[in-house]
């Protein structure tokens, strides 16, 4: 008896030897989420690229005030290097983001304002709403959606015909005065901000991250889109006192600024905290970026190593920081310096992203859901700017920093020139990310090619 007890024992203790042998082989693979995850596009208005901390330079690292939570976005997710807004200014790169399509092709390439300004600057008053959404093509994916934050994709001033933000695809919204649907507590007065609006111009931000997360409450295990557009870091600058005291007074105007800036730092803390608290941080894709560089850029500061700012199409106007945050499929820690991505592409890659199959609608982006995953890919079409129609709508910087209106990144090469082919420039990016060294007399057959092919896409457009 005892002889037989004793095996049995034996073959239970080999028997659970072999399944802890084996059970590496089952872990090896970490386990995916069998749910959609949920999508928060965080659009942050006129951030130059060195206003956050990990991408800045350390000529200029002093200058500007610590982020921290949004470095942390990045130690936790993937910092992208190469990533392109739709154009240098708030309404066409809005509009980029929104339909993945060249705003151009929906005739907005400044920014909107009342109807004279639109008519002299050859645009429309607002985006057509038979244009592509990526709201839309979500909700058709079983997406709650949202968008809580600056729209200025039309409406406000005298176009009071604006379709209304759900006729885009949104379920709920809350935005400021540039939009078709202001929400009273902000506009008190008939302007972007009042001293009399009940919530404040320094606490819209804490505000809109409410919003967010309430928004994740009420929708508990459904897949949500939400649109995180807030008014910072745009001027005018209008910081709480007790935030402002934080910094010392200057000779310019940057105290105003860093207090604006740290304090959207903080509310980015306090949004990943609110994910945390309501257990969907794992499975929630966080992106976060900004429409355009900054104006001003004090100096250049804010605009790192590039050249030019908002307004402008050198990268400084264009080229964007691009964080990718998302525990349950993206490796932390990454730097990705390789994969190019635009604005533009965005609609197609989060279609993707939400199981959709197939191309949602024609569109001028790609697929990039491999890449926000953290696989870097090599991109298959060039990008096209348009900044304006004419030199009403074609407001420069000054200086050098003033920009021809076209521009075509193709590998790695960038080529700059007029709509009437004047002042053409070439750069290789590669090597010249500042864009210091013209060398397209170097390159003469590089840009006769870019040259025609930028052309002809803007003449394409010119009769859509």
């Amino acid at each position: 008896m005892h002889i037989r007890l004793a095996l049995r024992a034996l073959a239970v203790v080999l028997l659970l030897s072999s399944i802890g042998a084996i059970q590496p082989t089952f872990d090896a693979k970490p386990k995916q989420p069998n749910r959609l995850p949920n999508i928060i596009l965080i659009l942050i208005d006129d951030m130059g690229s060195a206003d956050v901390g990990c991408y800045r330079p350390s000529s200029v690292a002093n200058q500007l005030p610590p982020t921290p939570n949004i470095d942390q976005l990045a130690a936790e997710g993937i910092k992208f290097t190469n990533y392109y807004s739709a154009a240098p200014i708030c309404s066409p790169s809005r509009v980029g983001l929104t339909t993945g399509n060249v705003p151009s092709k929906w005739r907005i390439t400044s920014f909107l304002a009342d109807r004279k300004h639109n008519r002299t600057c050859e645009q429309a008053d607002f985006l057509d709403t038979s244009a592509p959404s990526v709201a839309r093509e979500l909700k058709t994916a079983g997406y709650a959606t949202a968008h809580f934050g600056k729209w200025h994709m039309g409406g406000g001033r005298d176009v009071d015909n604006a379709p209304g933000i759900r006729q885009y695809g949104f379920d709920k919204y809350a935005s400021t005065w540039e939009s078709p649907d202001p929400d009273p507590l902000l506009t008190s007065t008939d302007w972007i901000w009042a001293k009399s609006d009940s919530v404040k111009r320094w606490n819209r931000t804490a505000y809109f991250v409410d919003k967010t997360l309430d928004f994740l409450k009420l929708n508990p295990g459904k897949p949500c889109y939400i649109n995180l557009w807030p008014d910072d870091v745009h001027t005018p600058w209008v910081p709480d006192e007790l935030t402002l005291n934080a910094f010392p007074k200057g000779t310019e105007k940057p105290r105003e600024f860093k207090a604006v800036l740290a304090e959207l730092d903080v509310q980015i803390g306090r949004l990943m905290a609110g994910l945390k608290a309501l257990g969907v941080d794992d499975n929630t894709l966080v992106v976060f970026t900004s429409d355009n560089g900054a104006l001003p850029t004090f100096q250049g500061s804010r605009s790192g190593l590039f050249r030019g700012s908002k307004l402008s199409l050198y990268e400084g106007g264009i080229r964007m920081p691009f964080i990718v945050r998302y525990p349950a499929q993206t490796p932390g820690g990454k730097v990705d310096s390789q994969s190019v991505l635009s604005a533009v592409d965005l609609l197609p890659t989060f279609v993707s992203l939400a199981g959709k199959k197939g191309s949602p609608s024609p569109g001028d982006g790609e697929n990039r859901a491999a890449v926000l995953l953290g696989k870097p890919g090599v991109r298959k079409k060039p990008l096209f700017w348009e900044y304006g129609r004419n030199n009403q709508s074609f407001r420069y910087p000054a200086g050098r920093d003033k920009s021809p209106n076209l521009a075509i990144r193709e590998g790695n090469w960038k080529l700059l020139v007029n709509d009437d082919g004047s002042g053409t420039e070439l750069y290789n990016l590669a090597i010249d990310t500042s864009e210091q060294t013209d060398v397209s007399g170097q390159q003469p057959k590089l840009v006769g090619a870019m040259r025609s092919k930028l052309l002809a896409w803007r003449a394409g457009l010119a009769r859509e």
